[in-house]
């Protein structure tokens, strides 16, 4: 075996490993929002899936049941990733019936989404930690 081709063994082995990294690498951070996700004031928890090629968020509990809210409603939907750890796409207030221009941002095990509105100009944004 001639020091080259050791080489080019090792070249393949390594793209090959990158290669790998990188196609499992973009599907580990589309499942990253997935899961269950308690508000950081603990009044509710959204649980994030696939519905489609995006993410959605249902509200799965809530503390105060008397609200507009409801268990079962979707509150973020269409979220579809726009960079490393961020999603845009829809978010529905049931407070007050209206839908905003969503973006949710992943940092470790806490998520910020926002509703805005005046493209972007103002938004209420939400801190959740991953309950699961």
């Amino acid at each position: 075996m001639t020091i080259g081709s050791r080489l080019s063994r090792a070249g393949l082995a390594g793209f090959g490993a990158i290669a790998l990294s990188f196609a499992s690498g973009g599907a580990v951070l589309a499942q990253d929002v997935a899961g269950t996700w308690l508000r950081d004031s603990g009044a509710s928890r959204v649980r994030f899936a696939k519905c489609g090629e995006a993410m959605c968020g249902t509200l799965a509990w809530l503390k105060d049941t008397s609200g507009p809210a409801k268990v079962g409603q979707r509150i973020f939907y269409d979220m579809k990733p726009s960079g490393d750890g961020k999603w845009t796409g829809s978010a529905f207030n049931p407070e007050d019936g209206k839908t905003y221009a969503g973006t949710m941002t992943l940092a470790g095990d806490k998520l910020t989404t926002a509703g805005c509105v005046l493209g972007g100009l103002i938004c209420r944004s939400v801190v959740w930690n991953r309950a699961n």
